[in-house]
């Protein structure tokens, strides 16, 4: 039994970008890319993707990874880590986005730190640098208290400049806490199966945040500031973004 585990959650559909994970970039698919990347950046640590289609198990496999097939019924990302964990029996996750191909080792670092401290679930925030992708509702924005937990994880705009309103530029929002909230996390593994075990929250089924169901049955979620950049794939445009950060 493996005390620390890598599982991404891969699901073949998307609603923003269909089938993304299987999207070519360069002749390879995003899943392989975010796969090589993981592996590359954190060897040591046991790697698993939590799969919902065969397409996806073929591809992995297919390139030396492993994959374990999950119910396609699953609601969330951490359902279907739990699910797997079952299998891996690791004593802490490390759950890195399939579609999040720049992963760093300090990040994974950091989370695997953080997780083993009071609280059952961590994960990781940058600074926003620039206004337009803080008004972006697929970037998810965080506020955190002073002793690093999570407060709030919202797709609007987070603080709110009572009077500024919408003329805050690109330096007011790399003066203030404005965060972006990084798709990495980390569980307990106790933690998974009492995760799975709760009915999805009203402010996760507005807002489409899983995380938000822990906060909202009163689980304190830790949170550290990491300054790697990062990309998540959530739409072609972001796709072309990677592809051109590769050259």
């Amino acid at each position: 039994m493996p005390a620390f585990a890598i599982i991404v959650p891969c699901r073949l559909e998307s609603t923003r970008f269909p089938r993304k994970l299987l999207h070519p970039i360069k002749g390879k698919p995003l899943v392989l890319w975010v796969a090589e990347r993981i592996t590359a950046q954190a060897p040591d640590y046991p790697l698993w993707f939590a799969v919902d289609h065969p397409l996806l198990a073929e591809c992995l496999e297919g390139a030396g990874f492993r994959a374990i097939m999950t119910d396609a019924g699953h609601q969330s990302g951490t359902d279907r880590i739990a699910e797997a964990n079952r299998t891996v029996r690791a004593s802490f996750v490390l759950n890195v986005q399939a579609d999040e191909p720049l992963v760093t080792g300090a990040q994974l670092q950091a989370l695997a730190k953080l997780i083993q401290g009071e609280c059952p679930m961590a994960t990781l925030a940058t600074p926003f640098k620039r206004v337009l992708d803080f008004y972006n509702t697929n970037q998810v924005k965080v506020v955190m208290s002073q002793n690093g937990r999570a407060l709030y994880f919202s797709r609007s705009r987070m603080p709110y400049s009572r009077d500024l309103g919408l003329t805050v530029d690109d330096a007011w929002v790399a003066a203030n806490p404005c965060y972006k909230h990084l798709g990495l996390y980390a569980y307990r593994a106790d933690f998974l199966e009492k995760f799975v075990r709760l009915a999805p929250g009203k402010l996760e089924q507005i807002e489409k945040l899983e995380q938000l169901r822990v906060l909202e049955n009163g689980y304190p979620i830790a949170i550290a500031v990491s300054e790697d950049a990062t990309i998540g794939v959530d739409t072609p445009e972001d796709a072309k973004k990677f592809e051109e950060l590769l050259g």
